[in-house]
């Protein structure tokens, strides 16, 4: 039974979605503020955060971000608003995916459900090896087998949908990607309009991986499409 950590501060919300996800046979565990979340993540050790936004005292993008620094649980963003600016800010602060409120609790369940399978789950690799290294010295590791990730032999910590994603693009270099194929590849999201996950988490990706600003080394942009991914 998966295990639910929902931060929310509005009271008959967070204990309506609470009854809704467990009717769908999830353990979920409600608080009401940013530091009782914190708290919970280290006690309840949840598989995934539903993130209220826009919370009383700590905020919701701070909690993201101390979520980031100790921790790779997958992050759900709840927002009151389809503010695209809060949604990009949220993103990019390591959230991986999100909802508007008010939540449709059969919604909500499918992403959660979702974002665990990128948990557990790897693409097809289409037959080529477990493990793999990139650059001319080799520096990009990738391990298929053990979901890790290494640069010059330091491990790069990544959240699952940044390792979905890097599994993604590398399976096949040189391929550019649509961002509508990435956003079913990865995140399962069939409809057309989320760029910004695709967007954002390559921009977190291309940090942790250490690609210099404006020059990436391994994950290109193609103007007006998408992505692919090269290895130098």
């Amino acid at each position: 039974m998966p295990r639910v950590l929902l931060i929310e501060d509005d009271r008959a919300v967070r204990e309506g979605v609470v009854l809704a996800l467990r009717r769908q046979r999830h353990d979920v565990n409600g608080v009401a503020t940013g530091e009782d979340g914190l708290a919970q993540l280290r006690s309840f050790r949840p598989d995934v955060v539903v993130l209220d936004l826009m919370l009383p005292g700590l905020s919701g993008l701070e909690v993201c971000r101390r979520i980031r620094a100790e921790d790779q649980v997958p992050i759900i963003m709840a927002t009151a608003r389809g503010d695209d600016t809060d949604i990009v800010v949220g993103l990019e602060a390591g959230a991986d995916d999100y909802v508007v409120k008010p939540v449709q609790a059969r919604v909500l369940d499918a992403r959660i459900r979702a974002v665990l399978r990128r948990v557990g789950g790897t693409p097809a690799d289409g037959g080529i090896p477990k493990i793999e290294t990139h650059g001319a010295q080799g520096e990009l590791a990738i391990d298929r087998a053990g979901l890790t990730v290494t640069r010059q032999g330091e491990p790069v910590v990544l959240a699952p949908s940044e390792l979905r994603l890097l599994l993604t693009l590398s399976a096949s270099p040189g391929q550019v990607f649509s961002r509508q194929q990435l956003l079913e590849a990865v995140w399962e999201h069939s409809y057309h309009g989320d760029s910004r996950l695709v967007d954002a988490c390559v921009k977190r990706l291309r940090t942790k991986m250490g690609e210099p600003a404006g020059q990436p080394r391994y994950i290109e942009t193609v103007r007006g499409f998408g992505y692919r991914f090269r290895s130098p």
